[in-house]
Protein backbone atom coordinates (compact mmCIF):
# COMPACT_ATOMS: atom_id res chain seq x y z
CA UNK A 1 0.00 0.00 0.00
CA UNK A 2 1.23 3.51 -0.86
CA UNK A 3 2.45 4.92 2.58
CA UNK A 4 0.83 8.60 2.06
CA UNK A 5 -2.58 6.94 2.07
CA UNK A 6 -1.85 5.03 5.41
CA UNK A 7 -1.58 8.42 8.00
CA UNK A 8 -3.70 11.14 7.17
CA UNK A 9 -4.86 15.11 8.52
CA UNK A 10 -7.75 13.84 10.00
CA UNK A 11 -6.31 10.27 11.25
CA UNK A 12 -3.10 12.19 12.88
CA UNK A 13 -5.68 15.01 14.71
CA UNK A 14 -7.47 11.87 16.07
CA UNK A 15 -4.05 10.21 17.19
CA UNK A 16 -3.44 13.58 18.92
CA UNK A 17 -6.65 14.13 20.92
CA UNK A 18 -6.91 10.19 21.82
CA UNK A 19 -3.59 10.11 23.47
CA UNK A 20 -3.82 13.72 25.62
CA UNK A 21 -7.42 12.21 26.96
CA UNK A 22 -6.77 10.90 30.21
CA UNK A 23 -8.16 6.82 30.32
CA UNK A 24 -6.58 4.98 33.18
CA UNK A 25 -6.60 1.27 33.93
CA UNK A 26 -10.87 0.90 35.33
CA UNK A 27 -11.26 4.46 33.46
CA UNK A 28 -11.01 4.39 30.36
CA UNK A 29 -14.87 5.39 29.19
CA UNK A 30 -13.81 8.59 27.90
CA UNK A 31 -11.03 7.38 25.45
CA UNK A 32 -13.71 4.85 24.21
CA UNK A 33 -16.04 6.91 23.10
CA UNK A 34 -13.76 9.27 21.29
CA UNK A 35 -12.50 6.06 19.59
CA UNK A 36 -16.07 4.79 18.71
CA UNK A 37 -16.46 8.05 17.40
CA UNK A 38 -13.88 8.56 14.99
CA UNK A 39 -14.41 4.39 14.18
CA UNK A 40 -18.10 4.96 13.25
CA UNK A 41 -17.70 5.87 9.63
CA UNK A 42 -16.03 2.51 9.04
CA UNK A 43 -17.78 -0.62 11.36
CA UNK A 44 -21.11 -1.39 10.79
CA UNK A 45 -21.72 -1.69 14.44
CA UNK A 46 -20.75 -1.66 18.31
CA UNK A 47 -20.29 -4.24 20.99
CA UNK A 48 -19.57 -2.92 24.33
CA UNK A 49 -19.57 -4.62 27.82
CA UNK A 50 -20.06 -3.72 31.39
CA UNK A 51 -16.46 -3.02 32.28
CA UNK A 52 -15.91 -0.67 29.47
CA UNK A 53 -14.23 -2.68 26.07
CA UNK A 54 -15.34 -1.93 22.84
CA UNK A 55 -15.65 -3.49 19.60
CA UNK A 56 -16.21 -2.49 15.97
CA UNK A 57 -18.03 -4.95 14.11
CA UNK A 58 -18.10 -5.55 10.46
CA UNK A 59 -19.80 -8.21 8.48
CA UNK A 60 -21.41 -8.82 12.01
CA UNK A 61 -23.82 -11.70 10.42
CA UNK A 62 -20.76 -13.33 9.89
CA UNK A 63 -19.98 -16.87 11.33
CA UNK A 64 -16.51 -16.95 10.80
CA UNK A 65 -14.69 -14.22 13.37
CA UNK A 66 -11.27 -12.55 13.37
CA UNK A 67 -9.94 -10.38 15.64
CA UNK A 68 -7.60 -7.02 15.43
CA UNK A 69 -7.12 -6.06 18.78
CA UNK A 70 -4.95 -3.52 20.78
CA UNK A 71 -5.75 -1.96 24.62
CA UNK A 72 -7.17 1.29 25.83
CA UNK A 73 -5.75 2.04 29.23
CA UNK A 74 -2.57 3.83 30.50
CA UNK A 75 -0.80 3.14 34.27
CA UNK A 76 -1.58 5.31 36.72
CA UNK A 77 -1.57 5.79 40.38
CA UNK A 78 -3.71 5.87 43.23
CA UNK A 79 -4.75 7.72 46.05
CA UNK A 80 -3.45 6.00 48.94
CA UNK A 81 -2.87 7.38 51.97
CA UNK A 82 -3.51 11.48 53.04
CA UNK A 83 -1.05 12.79 56.09
CA UNK A 84 -2.31 15.22 58.69
CA UNK A 85 -0.16 17.48 56.62
CA UNK A 86 -1.43 17.35 53.63
CA UNK A 87 0.55 15.21 51.42
CA UNK A 88 -0.25 12.23 49.45
CA UNK A 89 0.96 8.88 49.32
CA UNK A 90 0.13 6.72 46.15
CA UNK A 91 -0.17 2.68 45.19
CA UNK A 92 0.10 1.93 41.66
CA UNK A 93 -2.88 0.94 39.20
CA UNK A 94 -1.07 -1.17 36.61
CA UNK A 95 3.37 -0.98 36.24
CA UNK A 96 3.78 2.83 37.34
CA UNK A 97 7.51 3.31 37.41
CA UNK A 98 8.22 5.28 41.23
CA UNK A 99 11.69 6.43 39.91
CA UNK A 100 10.35 8.77 37.32
CA UNK A 101 7.86 9.93 39.52
CA UNK A 102 9.96 12.58 41.35
CA UNK A 103 9.54 16.00 40.09
CA UNK A 104 6.43 14.89 37.84
CA UNK A 105 3.63 17.05 37.65
CA UNK A 106 0.06 15.09 38.10
CA UNK A 107 -3.80 15.17 37.92
CA UNK A 108 -5.87 13.91 40.50
CA UNK A 109 -9.19 13.09 39.20
CA UNK A 110 -12.05 13.75 41.81
CA UNK A 111 -15.65 14.30 41.09
CA UNK A 112 -14.97 17.64 41.49
CA UNK A 113 -12.47 18.10 38.53
CA UNK A 114 -8.68 18.16 37.84
CA UNK A 115 -6.96 18.73 40.95
CA UNK A 116 -2.78 19.47 39.68
CA UNK A 117 -0.48 18.22 42.22
CA UNK A 118 3.32 17.47 41.71
CA UNK A 119 5.33 14.72 43.05
CA UNK A 120 7.83 16.39 45.30
CA UNK A 121 11.21 15.23 45.95
CA UNK A 122 14.11 17.26 48.47
CA UNK A 123 16.27 19.54 46.87
CA UNK A 124 19.61 18.44 46.07
CA UNK A 125 21.18 20.52 48.54
CA UNK A 126 19.24 18.82 51.33
CA UNK A 127 20.52 15.32 50.83
CA UNK A 128 22.67 13.58 52.87
CA UNK A 129 25.54 13.01 49.47
CA UNK A 130 26.64 9.74 51.31
CA UNK A 131 23.76 7.92 51.61
CA UNK A 132 21.32 9.61 48.64
CA UNK A 133 17.82 7.44 48.27
CA UNK A 134 16.52 7.00 44.93
CA UNK A 135 12.75 7.66 44.77
CA UNK A 136 10.55 4.88 45.83
CA UNK A 137 7.36 3.63 46.98
CA UNK A 138 7.46 5.12 50.05
CA UNK A 139 9.15 8.23 49.65
CA UNK A 140 7.85 9.60 46.76
CA UNK A 141 4.59 12.17 47.28
CA UNK A 142 1.98 14.32 45.90
CA UNK A 143 1.57 18.29 47.35
CA UNK A 144 -1.34 19.29 46.31
CA UNK A 145 -0.56 22.94 47.98
CA UNK A 146 -2.07 21.79 51.02
CA UNK A 147 -1.31 22.12 54.70
CA UNK A 148 -3.65 19.69 56.41
CA UNK A 149 -6.16 16.84 55.32
CA UNK A 150 -9.43 18.56 55.75
CA UNK A 151 -7.74 20.93 53.20
CA UNK A 152 -7.06 18.32 50.40
CA UNK A 153 -10.33 16.42 51.04
CA UNK A 154 -11.85 20.01 50.63
CA UNK A 155 -10.38 19.41 47.18
CA UNK A 156 -12.34 16.67 46.17
CA UNK A 157 -9.30 14.00 47.00
CA UNK A 158 -9.85 10.91 48.80
CA UNK A 159 -8.30 7.24 48.99
CA UNK A 160 -9.28 5.80 45.98
CA UNK A 161 -9.17 9.20 43.55
CA UNK A 162 -7.40 7.91 39.88
CA UNK A 163 -4.11 9.96 39.42
CA UNK A 164 -2.61 10.32 36.03
CA UNK A 165 0.29 12.80 34.06
CA UNK A 166 -0.73 15.34 32.14
CA UNK A 167 2.15 15.09 29.56
CA UNK A 168 0.45 15.37 25.98
CA UNK A 169 1.42 13.97 22.27
CA UNK A 170 4.20 15.77 20.45
CA UNK A 171 6.47 14.99 17.31
CA UNK A 172 10.42 14.67 17.71
CA UNK A 173 12.48 15.27 14.71
CA UNK A 174 9.72 15.00 12.04
CA UNK A 175 9.04 11.59 12.37
CA UNK A 176 8.78 9.92 16.40
CA UNK A 177 5.79 10.26 18.04
CA UNK A 178 6.29 11.36 21.78
CA UNK A 179 3.71 10.87 24.99
CA UNK A 180 3.04 8.84 27.47
CA UNK A 181 -0.02 6.26 26.93
CA UNK A 182 1.24 5.19 23.43
CA UNK A 183 1.07 2.38 25.27
CA UNK A 184 -0.93 0.93 23.98
CA UNK A 185 -3.57 3.51 22.85
CA UNK A 186 -1.47 3.94 19.98
CA UNK A 187 -2.40 -0.18 19.30
CA UNK A 188 -6.21 1.09 19.05
CA UNK A 189 -5.32 3.59 16.78
CA UNK A 190 -3.39 1.33 14.37
CA UNK A 191 -6.48 -1.05 14.65
CA UNK A 192 -8.86 1.72 13.81
CA UNK A 193 -6.75 2.73 10.65
CA UNK A 194 -7.28 -0.58 9.67
CA UNK A 195 -10.84 -0.09 9.91
CA UNK A 196 -10.29 2.96 7.73
CA UNK A 197 -8.23 1.99 4.98
CA UNK A 198 -10.70 -1.39 4.41
CA UNK A 199 -13.53 0.86 3.77
CA UNK A 200 -12.06 3.66 2.11
CA UNK A 201 -10.31 0.89 -0.33
CA UNK A 202 -13.95 -0.95 -0.23
CA UNK A 203 -12.49 -3.95 0.38
CA UNK A 204 -14.78 -6.87 1.24
CA UNK A 205 -14.32 -9.50 3.54
CA UNK A 206 -15.12 -12.88 3.98
CA UNK A 207 -16.00 -13.01 7.35
CA UNK A 208 -16.93 -11.25 10.66
CA UNK A 209 -13.87 -8.43 11.91
CA UNK A 210 -14.02 -7.64 14.71
CA UNK A 211 -11.84 -4.17 15.80
CA UNK A 212 -11.40 -4.64 19.83
CA UNK A 213 -10.19 -2.23 21.77
CA UNK A 214 -9.50 -3.96 25.24
CA UNK A 215 -9.68 -2.72 28.99
CA UNK A 216 -7.84 -3.28 31.63
CA UNK A 217 -4.67 -4.81 29.69
CA UNK A 218 -2.26 -3.31 32.38
CA UNK A 219 -3.57 -4.96 35.53
CA UNK A 220 -3.29 -8.53 33.89
CA UNK A 221 -4.90 -9.10 30.51
CA UNK A 222 -8.05 -8.66 31.99
CA UNK A 223 -10.41 -6.91 28.91
CA UNK A 224 -9.16 -9.35 26.89
CA UNK A 225 -9.82 -12.25 28.90
CA UNK A 226 -13.69 -10.68 29.36
CA UNK A 227 -14.20 -9.86 25.46
CA UNK A 228 -12.75 -13.37 23.75
CA UNK A 229 -15.90 -14.97 25.79
CA UNK A 230 -18.09 -12.52 24.50
CA UNK A 231 -16.96 -12.97 20.94
CA UNK A 232 -15.59 -16.34 20.44
CA UNK A 233 -13.40 -15.16 17.86
CA UNK A 234 -11.77 -17.90 15.48
CA UNK A 235 -8.72 -15.71 14.77
CA UNK A 236 -6.79 -13.17 16.62
CA UNK A 237 -3.91 -10.67 15.93
CA UNK A 238 -3.14 -8.46 18.47
CA UNK A 239 -1.23 -5.55 18.50
CA UNK A 240 1.10 -3.64 21.28
CA UNK A 241 4.47 -2.23 22.01
CA UNK A 242 7.37 -3.88 22.80
CA UNK A 243 11.05 -2.68 23.71
CA UNK A 244 13.59 -1.11 21.42
CA UNK A 245 16.28 -2.71 22.92
CA UNK A 246 19.27 0.04 21.71
CA UNK A 247 18.82 2.40 24.31
CA UNK A 248 21.38 2.49 27.25
CA UNK A 249 20.96 0.33 30.06
CA UNK A 250 19.38 -2.20 28.28
CA UNK A 251 20.97 -5.75 27.76
CA UNK A 252 20.41 -7.44 24.72
CA UNK A 253 21.57 -10.84 25.37
CA UNK A 254 18.20 -11.20 27.75
CA UNK A 255 15.69 -8.55 26.26
CA UNK A 256 16.92 -9.35 22.58
CA UNK A 257 17.39 -6.33 19.65
CA UNK A 258 14.27 -4.63 18.39
CA UNK A 259 14.88 -1.07 17.12
CA UNK A 260 12.45 1.97 16.32
CA UNK A 261 12.32 2.62 12.83
CA UNK A 262 13.06 -0.84 11.83
CA UNK A 263 9.63 -2.41 11.57
CA UNK A 264 6.87 -4.37 12.82
CA UNK A 265 8.14 -7.07 15.85
CA UNK A 266 6.82 -10.80 14.94
CA UNK A 267 6.58 -12.73 18.24
CA UNK A 268 7.57 -15.88 19.04
CA UNK A 269 5.57 -17.81 21.89
CA UNK A 270 3.97 -20.85 22.79
CA UNK A 271 1.35 -18.59 22.77
CA UNK A 272 1.52 -17.30 18.81
CA UNK A 273 -0.17 -20.25 16.72
CA UNK A 274 2.67 -21.32 14.23
CA UNK A 275 0.85 -21.19 11.21
CA UNK A 276 -0.92 -17.85 11.76
CA UNK A 277 2.88 -16.51 12.56
CA UNK A 278 4.12 -17.56 9.25
CA UNK A 279 0.78 -15.98 7.14
CA UNK A 280 1.98 -12.91 8.67
CA UNK A 281 5.99 -13.48 7.71
CA UNK A 282 4.97 -14.40 4.15
CA UNK A 283 2.71 -11.40 3.85
CA UNK A 284 5.06 -9.24 5.21
CA UNK A 285 7.78 -10.56 2.75
CA UNK A 286 5.78 -10.62 -0.55
CA UNK A 287 4.33 -7.01 0.19
CA UNK A 288 8.32 -5.83 1.07
CA UNK A 289 6.96 -4.81 4.21
CA UNK A 290 10.11 -4.09 6.80
CA UNK A 291 9.79 -6.71 10.12
CA UNK A 292 11.87 -8.10 13.46
CA UNK A 293 11.80 -11.17 14.94
CA UNK A 294 11.50 -11.50 19.08
CA UNK A 295 11.75 -14.76 21.16
CA UNK A 296 9.00 -14.15 24.27
CA UNK A 297 9.83 -17.08 26.27
CA UNK A 298 6.57 -18.79 28.20
CA UNK A 299 4.37 -16.13 27.63
CA UNK A 300 3.93 -12.82 25.44
CA UNK A 301 2.45 -10.77 28.47
CA UNK A 302 -0.08 -9.35 25.72
CA UNK A 303 -3.79 -9.79 25.60
CA UNK A 304 -2.27 -12.20 23.02
CA UNK A 305 -2.07 -14.71 25.97
CA UNK A 306 -5.60 -13.85 26.97
CA UNK A 307 -7.68 -14.62 23.29
CA UNK A 308 -4.93 -17.84 22.65
CA UNK A 309 -5.91 -19.63 25.60
CA UNK A 310 -9.62 -19.15 25.60
CA UNK A 311 -12.93 -21.21 23.88
CA UNK A 312 -10.72 -23.98 23.89
CA UNK A 313 -7.88 -22.31 21.84
CA UNK A 314 -7.63 -19.49 19.49
CA UNK A 315 -5.03 -19.21 16.67
CA UNK A 316 -3.46 -15.97 17.87
CA UNK A 317 -0.82 -13.56 16.62
CA UNK A 318 1.14 -11.10 18.07
CA UNK A 319 2.28 -7.69 16.27
CA UNK A 320 4.40 -5.32 18.24
CA UNK A 321 5.39 -1.70 17.78
CA UNK A 322 9.00 -1.06 18.83
CA UNK A 323 8.93 1.69 21.42
CA UNK A 324 11.14 3.18 23.42
CA UNK A 325 11.27 4.32 27.16
CA UNK A 326 8.11 2.23 28.09
CA UNK A 327 5.79 3.31 31.06
CA UNK A 328 7.44 6.90 31.12
CA UNK A 329 5.83 10.26 30.17
CA UNK A 330 8.32 10.40 27.36
CA UNK A 331 7.54 6.66 25.33
CA UNK A 332 8.42 7.29 21.57
CA UNK A 333 7.39 5.18 18.52
CA UNK A 334 8.57 5.29 14.86
CA UNK A 335 5.79 6.80 12.76
CA UNK A 336 7.18 4.43 9.70
CA UNK A 337 6.71 1.72 12.25
CA UNK A 338 2.78 2.84 12.78
CA UNK A 339 2.47 2.38 8.99
CA UNK A 340 4.04 -0.28 8.72
CA UNK A 341 2.22 -2.26 11.75
CA UNK A 342 -1.13 -0.72 10.43
CA UNK A 343 -0.15 -2.21 6.88
CA UNK A 344 0.79 -5.31 7.69
CA UNK A 345 -2.45 -6.15 9.65
CA UNK A 346 -4.41 -4.91 6.81
CA UNK A 347 -2.53 -6.80 4.28
CA UNK A 348 -2.81 -10.01 6.68
CA UNK A 349 -6.36 -9.80 7.12
CA UNK A 350 -6.91 -9.82 3.07
CA UNK A 351 -5.11 -13.21 2.97
CA UNK A 352 -7.35 -15.09 5.96
CA UNK A 353 -9.38 -17.26 4.24
CA UNK A 354 -13.36 -17.89 6.17
CA UNK A 355 -13.36 -20.82 7.76
CA UNK A 356 -9.40 -20.97 8.02
CA UNK A 357 -8.04 -22.84 11.25
CA UNK A 358 -4.22 -22.89 10.73
CA UNK A 359 -4.93 -26.38 12.04
CA UNK A 360 -1.39 -28.39 12.21
CA UNK A 361 -2.92 -31.97 11.12
CA UNK A 362 -4.03 -31.02 7.42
Amino acid sequence: MDKGKILNKKSMDFLEKYLNNAAPTGYEAEGQKLWMKYLEPYVDEFITDIYGTAVGVINPDAEFKVVIEGHADEISWYVNYITDDGLIYVVRNGGSDHQIAASKRVNIHTKNGIVKGVFGWPAIHTRDKEKEQAPKMDNICIDVGCSTKEEVENLGVHVGCVITYPDDFFILNEDKFVCRALDNRIGGFMIAQVARLLKENKKKLPFGLYVTNSVQEEIGLRGAEMITQRIKPNVAIVTDVTHDTTTPMIEKKTNGLAKIGAGPVIAYAPAVQNNLRELLIETAEEKQIPFQRAANSRFTGTDTDAFAYSNGGVPSALISLPLRYMHTTVEMVHKNDVENVINLIYESLLRIKEGENFSYFK
